[in-house]
């Protein structure tokens, strides 16, 4: 019987000091856990801040966008006041050549509202170092040839729809005193660089811009309001 319930004691001794063991193991375990856990919920919260650069640049992006729609903005709205054309009845290639000239150089300037255009100022003087050539021209009323010649149904064509607009006002205007053929009589306007020009003063309000071309038929001229 004593050595029955020595067995016992034993077994008992075992069964206690088993199940403190397995307490303490299960105590650290939940401690790792724990910390495991911790660590993982302090990832979670840093997880946001990796979106920074994409915002960033998202910010980026939208400034340059918005640089876009700024210079957009500012390209100036082209509205027509008025166009002429005058039709070309000399057949002559050095006069096609300097009415081409001539009419490139007219061709996209801007007058500011307040400010006053000078044909001959745009143009300059029509020498063989710039293109010019010979062709008929009139001097004191008689025909004769000339560097330049042709220069004078370009300003007569810008002359003619300057008199359709509204607050364009002619400051300066000479007439050949002849008969020219490709506008009626009264409605030209010579330039002779130097001494007699073409002028007017843009009292519209707005800024405009001329365009002109030489098709092989006609020099056209267009004047638009810049707003």
């Amino acid at each position: 019987m004593k050595k029955y319930t020595k067995w016992v004691l034993i077994l008992i001794g075992i069964i206690v000091i088993a199940g403190v063991a397995y307490f303490f193991l299960s105590q650290r375990n939940s401690q790792n856990n724990q910390a495991t856990q911790g660590k993982r919920t302090t990832t979670e919260i840093n997880v946001p801040n990796l979106d920074t650069n994409s915002a960033t640049n998202n910010n980026i992006n939208n400034v340059t966008e918005n640089s876009q729609v700024k210079q957009e903005e500012k390209e100036p709205v082209e509205t027509e006041l008025a166009h002429f054309s005058t039709e070309i009845l000399v057949e002559d290639n050095n006069r096609d050549n300097n009415l081409e000239i001539t009419a490139s150089k007219i061709n996209g300037t801007v007058v500011k509202s307040g400010e006053e255009f000078s044909f001959n100022e745009t143009v300059g003087n029509p020498t063989p170092d710039k293109g010019y050539e010979k062709a008929g021209i009139f001097v004191n009323g008689k025909k004769e040839k000339g560097y330049g010649g042709g220069n004078c149904q370009v300003s007569t064509t810008l002359y003619d729809t300057v008199l359709k607009v509204d607050g364009l006002d002619v400051t300066e205007r000479h007439e050949h005193g002849k008969e020219v053929g490709y506008v009626e009589k009264g409605k030209d306007a010579t330039v002779a660089y130097d001494y007699l020009d073409l002028k007017f003063k843009n009292n519209t309000g707005s800024d405009i811009k001329i365009y002109a071309n030489v098709t092989e038929e006609k020099v056209n001229v267009k004047i638009v309001k810049l707003s």
